[in-house]
């Protein structure tokens, strides 16, 4: 008995190690397929790697190759371009100094003639005082050297006069090509930061439109310049550059030019905003015969009083761009002949008529091809041609309270 007892002891721990060591050899079979799998993975991964390595030096190689050469040949040039500009301003600031320089002595050889001449008469009045011999010859050379000298002072007036206007034409080039350093060093570093971010430019940093203004007026001049700019940031532009043609513009004694290159909305844009304004206002003209009512009425429309709100009352403020184009329009109402531009918008004021207009930038390029700018009545003449939904006749609008 014990003898059986141990036999089956003795299968059943030999069967036990049998199981043993079947599941040691399955969890072994498991480990190396796990193994196997995770080295095929890890493979991959480095096949991933070494091609997307491969893909980045290409693109580095490109780049040095191709894109930074050509941002260091623009970057030269422009380089060049605004160290030419920085010469030039260096130039008229040696002008300046020069002509200044010079101011002082005509002004100092101005005071000389003049002490001079008062000696010369001091002398005549004692020449005449002391002796009568001969005073007929001493008092023609008196006045021939005073006649001279009158010259001379005159001579040396109008000198001056000659080198301050010098001076004020150097002063407005030396703005103009500050101005022209400005915008080429903005265009720069707008065109650097574009290529190195790939980002494409706004309208905000590039010329979008171009604006003009001119009137016969010398005395509105100024104001309709500060309402002509304040219409420009109203509208959401800004002033990129200007230039003036001169006082004496293209012949002498005409009025002063102006122009504007504008940036900030696209001319699209703005041809829509300008004609809503434009609806606005033409809104604002007395309707149903009340353009000819008794004092003491009230007028309906736009920016007007409405019947019903108490005494004192205002109505609600227009928006900024529409009183900033209203107050335009009113100054221009104010002057005998003028004409502003800014983008697709004209405004053109005669003796007698108050336009206004949205250009196409055909129609633009067409009155500036024909110089129509600067000439308010064949402007007007153009204007009356377009269609009815291009044209704004405000004269009734300006001259209403």
């Amino acid at each position: 008995m014990t003898t059986v007892i141990l036999v089956v002891m003795c299968v059943v721990v030999g069967a036990l190690e049998l199981y043993a060591g079947k599941q040691s050899r399955d969890q072994s079979n498991a480990f190396s397929r796990r193994i196997d799998e995770l080295n095929e993975q890890v493979t991959k991964q480095n096949n991933v790697l070494v091609t997307v390595g491969e893909q980045l030096t290409a693109e580095l190689s490109r780049v040095k190759q191709d894109v930074l050469p050509a941002l260091d040949t623009r970057l030269r040039q422009n380089t060049g371009q605004v160290e030419e500009l920085a010469g030039l301003v260096h130039q008229a600031d040696e002008f300046l100094r020069t002509q200044a320089g010079r101011l002082r002595d005509l002004e100092q050889q101005r005071i000389t003639l003049a002490a001079l001449r008062r000696k010369l008469g001091e002398v005549e009045t004692s020449v005449r005082a002391v002796t009568r011999t001969g005073a007929e010859e001493i008092e023609g050379k008196v006045d021939t050297a005073l006649g001279r000298l009158a010259d001379l002072e005159r001579g040396g007036e109008e000198i001056l006069a000659l080198q301050r206007t010098l001076t004020r034409t150097l002063e407005d080039v030396e703005d103009v090509v500050a101005e022209l350093l400005q915008f080429t060093e903005g265009e720069l570093d707008d065109t650097v930061s574009a290529a190195l971010t790939g980002r494409p430019r706004p309208h905000g940093d590039a010329v979008t439109a171009t604006g003009r203004l001119w009137t016969r007026d010398d005395q509105l001049d100024d104001i309709l310049g500060e309402m002509y700019e304040r219409c420009v940031r109203a509208s959401r532009l800004n002033v990129r550059f200007r230039t003036t043609e001169g006082s004496d513009g293209p012949a002498p004694g005409s009025p002063e030019r102006r122009r504007y290159f504008l940036g900030g909305q696209a001319a699209e844009d703005l041809a829509g905003a300008f004609s809503a304004l434009l609806i606005s206002t033409g809104a604002d003209l007395p309707r149903n015969g009340l353009h000819d009512a008794p004092r003491g009425e009230v007028r309906r429309g736009l920016a007007r009083i409405e019947p019903g709100l108490p005494p004192g009352v205002e109505p609600t403020r227009p928006p900024e761009d529409e009183a900033a184009l209203k107050a335009l329009l009113r100054t221009l109402s104010e002057c005998s002949g003028a004409v502003a531009q800014i983008g697709p918008l004209m405004a053109v004021r005669t003796r007698d008529e108050l336009l206004c207009a949205v250009l196409t930038a055909a129609q633009s390029l067409e009155l500036e091809s024909d110089e129509l700018f600067w000439d308010p009545s064949a402007a007007t003449v153009r204007l009356r041609r377009l269609p009815s939904h291009q044209l704004w006749d405000l004269t009734t609008w300006a001259t209403a309270p």
